[in-house]
């Protein structure tokens, strides 16, 4: 129902433009809404069952659900997608992932570039929300930050979920606004500002131009209000809300927002003196663009500032390998995140003592806490899906009739939530459009599995969760 009454906007924005695809949204709105109520009806009054198989049937449940939804718009408007790529975009949209299937997006009608925009916003909203309160209690991935955060009740942000979720939506939207207010200013048109905010701060990707940000190349100021507000996006939440409601400074101590950091400013400055010395570029413009695409790829945003494919082969290594980090937990980012590279150095900084010293007993800590040996299991438990998934991802993609580079890197942004991958069909100047409908289905499939953190999807194929 909420989904349904979010398509009322861009209706509203496509009559105040006189465009005819008003009736589209308004249509899919009553539609969407109506048979939502009706559910909603007739379901009143029965509790779900409080149980962990639940949870994940719901989540599950929930993102199919809201992608199917949001397709309905994009068949009924005027570019008349195809089921296969409605679903796709809309996948794409509520993942945050920002690979698009719409070509010629210049020429769109306003109330598609709208709704795209909002399923970034909303799908970013919901992966706070499914890193915050969902996916820990169901120990996903080691996603148990408040377990890292808090040791106990009292340090959590707030004791009433209400007020946690209020604080929540109040300093997203506030993002939001922040970030279209800052666009404007820099010179984005407004439209083009309030939509391209959405899908910064959500670190979506999804833009109002075929050629992304490539259209403000010649506008620094536009390219450094996307690091700034795609690097707070990458951010923990709960770690902003304890320092903008509460004051806690030392809330911005974590140790993962240290590794984000670092590995972000270290590509960002060796690709920034490679295009220096290679390219003879400017080396204002060489940190500008080598931060803007870095912080992209690395917060998965998918933002392309330049196409960085030409940038040589040290860049492009870079830009591959950036393509698996991902922010922090608790953020809009996808990726395997920097809070599980921590504990997996740690790890491994560990084994290779050992092989030294075998006796000593040597803790993984993470800052000034001990972690547990359940959840040292569940990062590499998670690492590892990771790695056997895009590993079945590229061969499936490959047998659709993809080249390598295509297959593998389209796995790789299709898992991590990033967008564009590598090559010239979907670089950072091209789209997924071209794909076989197959293809498409199956990087629809891994967006899923990659925003719900892999396991919380593998586990409802398993025998045992359908078992009594």
């Amino acid at each position: 129902m909420y989904l349904a009454a979010a398509m009322l906007v861009p209706a509203a924005v496509d009559l105040y433009y006189g465009h005819e695809d008003w009736k589209a949204f308004a249509f899919s709105a009553l539609f969407l809404g109506g048979l939502a109520m009706a559910i909603a009806l007739s379901t009143q009054g029965r509790p779900p069952p409080a149980s962990t198989r639940f949870g994940f049937f719901l989540v599950n449940l929930l993102w199919v659900t809201l992608a199917i939804a949001g397709a309905v718009p994009f068949m009924a408007s005027s570019i008349g997608l195809s089921p296969t790529d409605a679903f796709f975009e809309s996948v794409s949209g509520i993942t945050t992932t920002g690979s698009t299937v719409i070509s010629n997006l210049d020429g769109a009608p306003p109330g598609v570039l709208l709704w795209r925009s909002l399923l970034c916003f909303m799908g970013g909203l919901g992966v706070i929300a499914l890193g915050l309160f969902l996916l820990p209690f169901l120990n996903i991935g080691g996603i148990s930050y408040f377990k890292i955060e808090s040791s106990d009740i009292e340090d959590r942000p707030f004791a009433r979920f209400q007020t946690f979720t209020v604080s929540l939506i109040t300093i997203y939207g506030s993002l939001v606004l922040l970030c279209a207010v800052a666009y404007a200013v820099a010179g984005m048109e407004p439209f083009h500002a309030v939509n391209h905010a959405m899908s910064t701060v959500a670190t979506g990707g999804f833009s109002t131009h075929d050629t992304s940000f490539m259209r403000y190349a010649d506008n620094p100021a536009i390219l450094w209000v996307g690091i700034v507000f795609m690097s707070i996006g990458s951010l923990p939440f709960s770690i902003m809300m304890l320092f903008a409601v509460r004051g806690r400074v030392d809330a911005l101590r974590d140790p993962q927002i240290r590794v984000f950091a670092g590995y972000s400013i270290v590509f960002a400055l060796a690709v920034a003196v490679y295009l220096r010395v290679r390219l003879d570029m400017p080396f204002f413009d060489a940190v500008t663009h080598s931060a803007f695409n870095f912080m992209s790829i690395i917060s998965t945003a998918g933002f392309a500032s330049d196409d960085y494919t030409k940038w040589g082969p040290f860049a492009v290594a870079c830009i591959f390998v950036a393509t698996f980090l991902g922010g922090c937990s608790g953020s809009t980012t996808g990726g395997i995140k920097a809070y599980r590279f921590l504990i997996l150095f740690e790890l491994l900084a560990n084994g290779l003592r050992r092989l030294i010293y075998p006796n000593t007993v040597l803790p993984v800590r993470y800052g000034d806490r001990s972690v547990p040996d359940e959840m040292q299991q569940a990062v590499i438990l998670f690492i590892a899906s990771f790695l056997v998934l895009w590993a079945i991802t590229t061969i499936l993609l490959g047998a659709t009739g993809l080249d390598f580079i295509t297959a593998t890197t389209g796995a790789l942004t299709s898992l991590t939530n990033v967008g564009p991958g590598l090559g010239n069909t979907i670089g950072p100047i091209g789209n997924f459009s071209s794909l076989p409908d197959t293809a498409k289905w199956v990087c629809s499939f891994a967006m899923l599995l990659g925003r719900l953190e892999i396991l919380a999807v593998l586990v409802i194929f398993t025998p045992t969760f359908w078992g009594r």
